[in-house]
C-alpha cells in the first residue's frame, strides 16, 4: 500500500549553511515506526534528485517521534549567497511530506 508521510507526520526545515535541515516528527508511535523503517536517506536523496546534490545524513530523535535529515550541497552555497529561490529550504519539508512509502499492508 501507499502512504504519504503528511498522513502520519509533519515536518520543518531549514537551513545549515549550504546543507537543509529537514525534520519529519511523526503525529504517533506506529507513524515513527514506520518512518524509522521505510523513511531511509537513501529514498530522501532520490526524493532530491536535483536539488541535493550532496550526501544526506538521517538522524533519529525517538523522543519526538522525529527523523532529521541533513542534505549536503543543495542550497547554492547558503542564503547570503544563492540564487535559489529557496536559499534557506524553509519549503522542503512540505516537499519532502508530499512523499509516498511503499509499505506492506
Amino acid at each position: 500500500m501507499k502512504l504519504k508521510l503528511i498522513d502520519i507526520a509533519h515536518g520543518r526545515s531549514g537551513d545549515k549553511g549550504d546543507a537543509a535541515n529537514v525534520g519529519i516528527i511523526a503525529f504517533n508511535d506506529e507513524g515513527f515506526m514506520i518512518l524509522q523503517k521505510y523513511l531511509t536517506k537513501e529514498k530522501v536523496k532520490e526524493h532530491f534528485k536535483g536539488i541535493c546534490l550532496g550526501d544526506v545524513e538521517r538522524y533519529e530523535l525517538p523522543n519526538i517521534h522525529a527523523l532529521n535529515f541533513l542534505l549536503h550541497n543543495t542550497l547554492g552555497g547558503g542564503g547570503t549567497v544563492s540564487l535559489k529561490h529557496d536559499a534557506q529550504g524553509k519549503t522542503l519539508a512540505a516537499a519532502l511530506l508530499r512523499m509516498e512509502l511503499e509499505i506492506p499492508d
